[in-house]
């Protein structure tokens, strides 16, 4: 069950790129063992957030706390050493490298990798399929197994927090499937999960809230089933 304290809490959040505001106050929380979704459309500024969050970009007010300490002026190398794992967008994959050499890279850190081959067993567990394609290059398998190998790899790290931006984007209905499949299960177990997708059907249906992002507000925020029976989200986003 989720503790009151949030793991991770942004405290009125503004960001964006060379003169370009693409975050204006953002404000929300996510707990430990809790999966938390940001939905809304393209452009609404969901990958910026993921990308503040990690320190890829800096953010212009606001703060940053994870597990009660600020980390706003903390370089983006270090950001893995507070427990926050992103999987980015486009995965990002060593392609020439295998299977298990990608996941290998995930545990670099001296902490995870004393606890390499135990996380490798888990992360195997999770993902069979990587078990059984762990010496193919991963630039040669498919877009949905490399999305799974790309959350191994971020799941190497013992992460507190994953991060997930867009895992469903460009993969066809059936892997979609198993995507989302995978992340309620990693919510079963456990992880606490903040993830962007624009699959809001989907998304609703695996975490536990989510927060709706518009031009770069928060524009509402629940319950997962919750805002999946909101008249106004089934409109707008839903074509219900």
């Amino acid at each position: 069950m989720a503790s009151a304290a949030p793991m991770l809490k942004l405290d009125n959040i503004s960001a964006g790129y060379d003169g370009f505001q693409a975050l204006f106050g953002v404000s929300l929380e996510v707990r430990a063992g809790e999966s938390v979704a940001v939905i809304g459309p393209n452009g609404a500024g969901k990958t910026t957030l993921l990308r503040a969050i990690s320190k890829l970009i800096d953010t212009r007010e606001g703060d940053l706390v994870m597990e009660g300490r600020r980390y706003n002026g903390l370089p983006a190398h270090e950001i893995i050493s507070l427990g926050i794992a992103h999987v980015p967008e486009g995965r990002r994959l060593f392609p020439r490298l295998s299977v298990e050499e990608n996941l290998k890279m995930g545990a670099f850190l001296p902490a995870a990798r004393a606890q390499y081959a135990q996380r490798l067993e888990m992360v195997y567990a999770l993902f069979p399929r990587m078990k059984e394609r762990r010496a193919q290059l991963a630039g040669t398998m498919s877009g949905g197994e490399q999305q799974m190998c790309a959350i191994g790899r971020a799941l190497m790290s013992g992460p507190k927090l994953l991060l997930l931006d867009e895992p469903s984007a460009g993969l066809a209905p059936l892997i979609v499937q198993s995507i989302f499949e995978v992340i309620r299960k990693m919510g079963a177990e456990g992880y606490t999960v903040l993830i962007v997708e624009q699959n809001i059907q989907q998304v609703l249906k695996v975490v536990d809230r989510a927060y709706l992002l518009e031009t770069g507000r928060i524009r509402q925020s629940g319950g997962a089933a919750e805002l999946l029976a909101s008249d106004e989200i089934r409109k707008a986003y839903l074509g219900v």
